[in-house]
């Protein structure tokens, strides 16, 4: 009778053990998650993806950094890994993907990856990958050369949203008669260089733009359409309100939706933002490429990376990054963000008509697409932050002329380019 108790004893002391080991094994995981989203619409969107991961046993711990284009969020990841304390995962995009991954820090995530070359679009599998490595994960495709109009105002004056110059010079005049500002637009350096690379493309093409900012050929500061491209970023200037202080992207949206302003150039989070402030596209605001720049798309890409650490929490990692990936993860994502999925085997049809000509936009191929200068896709951020300041600093001072503009950016390029060599 004792032996027989011993083995019930030990019968019971191993099934705790393996009680409690099963629920080790699915209990709760956090991944500390360092990011910059921090509007109301981006704020949805990360709560969208905390409770998608959730249902998978995934905490997401917030670690969210405000400042606009991530400027906060970079110093913070900087500080944490240099302190030996490395985010699980942190919004990382650009370049600067490559740059992280080629100093080690950055988990490869091979085994994740799985059939992605075959469901992303060529630039976004590019784009994650490094040394033939998978080193980050695609959330969304951001349009940036999107011009976004008060559809209810301009159905109401009988305006057409303005497929050219010519016809937004038009429909300026008009608003301006009626007493509205035609163009909301902050004078904060990126919000305004954002606006520039817009008119850049506008002004030329893919090609002409790529030669600007990622092949960074000084003599092409110097061409003619880089002039006009300054030249009408003055005239844009005029059809905004008088005293444009520094204004928050978020007071930017909240000035268009409020009807004090009947356009806004911004890249489609900005749709993101207006639907969480209650707004409808296609009956309170749609959007349409700016002006001759139909065919093109200016694009950012949200990505995150994870970082190694000690390892310990590498399967989670890998499946944070398969749940995001999904399908039905990256169009409830996009429809809150305000981008479009990453992937070219999605259906589609439950996207609005800012969404679809955006992936659409996209899919055309590599031809097509610019990869944005501000929103760090073209350029490290030395270069990118110089750029930024110059053409704030034209676009605020009237007396900077634009041939002496095209000459100080020549002359920057060629010191920028000597310095990397």
């Amino acid at each position: 009778m004792f032996e027989s108790k011993v083995k019930n004893l030990q019968y019971s002391t191993i099934g705790l053990i393996l009680l409690l080991f099963s629920a080790t094994l699915h209990a709760s995981e956090s991944l500390d998650v360092l990011h910059w989203w921090t509007s109301l619409s981006e704020r949805r969107a990360a709560d969208f993806l905390r409770i998608k991961l959730a249902e998978e046993n995934i905490e997401w711990r917030d670690a969210a950094i405000p400042g606009g284009a991530g400027l906060g969020a970079m110093k913070v990841l900087k500080s944490r890994v240099l302190s030996g304390n490395p985010p699980s995962v942190a919004q990382l995009i650009g370049p600067a993907v490559s740059e992280w991954a080629e100093l080690g820090l950055i988990l490869e995530l091979d085994n994740a990856a799985g059939r992605w070359q075959s469901q992303m679009f060529p630039t976004i599998w590019q784009l994650v990958t490094h040394r033939q490595h998978t080193v980050a994960v695609p959330l969304g495709i951001h349009r940036i050369n999107t011009l976004f109009y008060n559809k209810k105002l301009f159905d109401r004056l009988g305006l057409k949203p303005p497929h050219n110059f010519l016809e937004f010079k038009r429909v300026a005049l008009q608003l301006q008669a009626v007493g509205i500002t035609p163009l909301a637009q902050s004078n904060e350096a990126w919000q305004v260089a954002t606006l520039f690379e817009t008119l850049v493309l506008a002004e030329s093409d893919v090609k002409f733009y790529r030669e600007l900012f990622v092949t960074r050929n000084p003599q092409a500061y110097l061409d003619p359409k880089f002039g006009q491209a300054l030249t009408r970023l003055r005239q844009l200037r005029s059809y905004t309100a008088k005293s444009g202080p520094d204004l928050p992207w978020t007071d930017v949206s909240r000035q268009f939706a409020s009807g004090h302003a009947a356009m806004v150039v911004m890249g489609d989070w900005m749709k993101g933002e207006l639907m969480a402030q209650g707004l409808s596209v296609d009956v309170d605001f749609a959007c349409v490429a700016v002006p001759n720049t139909d065919n093109t798309h200016l694009y950012s890409v949200d990505t995150m990376v994870m970082f190694a650490g000690d390892y310990s929490k590498q399967f989670n990692q890998e499946r944070f990054a398969q749940i995001i990936v999904s399908p039905a993860v990256q169009l409830g994502y996009s429809k809150l963000k305000g981008s479009v999925p990453v992937r070219k085997d999605i259906d589609i049809a439950s996207l609005d008509s800012c969404g679809k000509n955006s992936w659409r936009a996209f899919g055309r191929g590599t031809a097509y697409q610019a990869p944005s200068l501000v929103h760090r896709m073209a350029a490290d951020d030395t270069f990118k932050d110089a750029m930024v300041k110059q053409i704030q600093a034209f676009y605020l001072d009237e007396k900077i002329s634009v041939a002496e503009t095209q000459q100080r950016l020549a002359a920057m390029v060629r010191a920028l380019n000597r310095k990397e060599d």
